[in-house]
């Protein structure tokens, strides 16, 4: 469905550090600087990039958004939260554990990286 998704960072080192250990967590590559001072990290199915803004002001969360990155299993999940609590991200909602609702039942970890942007581990837990 998607073919990129691009957030906006107001220290692109210091997003970059963050986005290489929860990523590499997950077994990605670290990323890409573009000579804009763009940073991006390539998979087979899309691309996941951090950019200053393009018009000079500071880069904000939006509210009520969330990135999720797909874990494989729960204990990927729990190292890209521990990897992005060591790495400038901070905590929010619940710690990292399993949630029931509609979509069934699911495995999540909730950061907020150092711009303020709230990402998630999710793990979709095997139908019972």
């Amino acid at each position: 469905m998607f073919s990129h998704i691009m957030i906006g960072a107001n220290d692109i080192q210091a997003s970059k550090v963050f986005y290489d250990a929860v990523l590499g967590a997950m077994g990605h590559k670290p990323g890409v600087m573009d000579p804009k001072g763009r940073c991006f990290y390539f998979t087979d199915t899309g691309i996941f990039a951090l950019t200053p803004p393009i018009n000079g002001e500071p880069a904000s969360c939006g509210n009520g958004s969330t990135i999720g990155f797909a874990a494989k299993d729960p204990a990927t999940a729990d190292a890209w939260h521990a990897a992005g609590l060591a790495n400038g991200g901070t905590t929010l909602e619940d710690p990292p554990g399993y949630r029931e609702g509609p979509l069934g039942k699911l495995y999540l970890a909730y950061l907020r990286d150092p711009s303020g942007n709230k990402v998630c581990a999710l793990h979709r837990a095997a139908s019972e």
